[in-house]
């Protein structure tokens, strides 16, 4: 047992120390690129223009269904 935990700790432990906080660094971005496409896209959807898109596509799909 003694000889995999090294194996183990050995095998995940060659990350180099300027690749420490790599993973951190990248959950952020891409945590604020999510959170940047969210507002871009509450933004579109609550337009004027896209919300009578999107009613009327509405009203011809239910008119046509009945």
């Amino acid at each position: 047992m003694r000889r995999f935990s090294h194996a183990l700790r050995n095998r995940f432990s060659c990350v180099t120390p300027s690749e420490a906080g790599m993973a951190t660094a990248e959950y952020a971005v891409a945590t604020v690129a999510a959170a940047g496409f969210g507002t871009v896209l509450f933004k579109l959807l609550t337009s004027d223009i896209i919300r009578e898109f999107l009613l009327d596509l509405l009203r011809q799909a239910l008119s046509s269904l009945f």
